[in-house]
């Protein structure tokens, strides 16, 4: 018995890894976040799946349905939005599985961030306008940030900043990256990425709360907070470069 972590895509159904497909329409069991992973990928599991939304029950009962499962030999999907890697609250599942004993495995998927990079068909980094992407979020009375993390120490940086979970607090956004950025800098945010209801706002630090605020978003959002959102004028990389020697390993 395996307990699989299937990152299930930033929304659209077909944007499922083929192995994640594969690994749902075998599973018996099914633990989904029913608030963010679209009803339809669960068209996929076999006929008699035992489906369990998770998106009301809490750790402790999560962990009982897999302790159930294990119990029983029955493989389970647990099927999050996104991929797994990052603020998927499965590092915390793991550790209970690793104390019960429980083995598993972990799917990757496609992340928000990449959906809304292509739903803005931008390249996140471009050659010689920048080279680094921040992925993170701000604090919330519920989880902090680590020291260190803050938006004004990571914004000295300048790299490109994808912030996640953030537009209920726009204002914030705003006022601590404005040091370091400039009025001017392009910012885009890209509500439900991939789905049909997609809502792209573009714009720059000195507009974007506004439009943020008069679209009403507050959830299921990135913003993206960058130079290379508007770069049009960058050197060809070297990767396709004809003065490359591509006899060379």
């Amino acid at each position: 018995m395996t307990v699989y972590f299937i990152g299930a895509g930033p929304g659209a159904a077909d944007l499922i890894t083929v192995r994640g497909a594969r690994t749902l329409a075998a599973a018996p069991v099914c633990l989904y976040a029913g608030s963010l992973v679209p009803r339809e990928l669960l068209d996929e599991c076999p006929e008699g799946t035992r489906l369990v939304d998770t998106s009301r029950l809490n750790l402790d009962e999560i962990i009982a349905e897999c302790v159930r499962a294990h119990e029983a030999g029955l493989d389970v999907a647990r099927l999050h939005s996104g991929d797994p890697s990052i603020f998927s609250a499965v590092a915390e599942q793991m550790r209970r599985l690793d104390a019960h004993g429980i083995p598993y495995e972990v799917v990757p998927g496609v992340p928000a961030f990449a959906a809304a990079a292509a739903s803005l068909k931008r390249e996140l980094t471009v050659p010689t306008v920048g080279q680094t992407v921040i992925l993170t979020r701000i604090a919330q009375q519920a989880t902090p940030m680590p020291p260190g993390e803050d938006l004004a120490t990571l914004g000295r940086s300048g790299a490109l900043l994808v912030l996640h979970l953030a537009t209920r607090y726009v204002d914030r956004v705003v006022d601590e990256l404005l040091p370091h950025y400039g009025a001017e800098c392009p910012v885009a945010v890209v509500a439900m990425a991939s789905r049909p209801d997609e809502l792209i706002l573009r714009g720059t630090l000195a507009d974007i709360a506004g439009q943020v605020k008069e679209a009403g978003l507050v959830r299921t959002a990135v913003i993206v907070v960058g130079r290379t959102l508007g770069a049009e004028q960058f050197r060809d990389s070297h990767l396709y470069s004809p003065e490359r020697d591509r006899h060379v390993c």
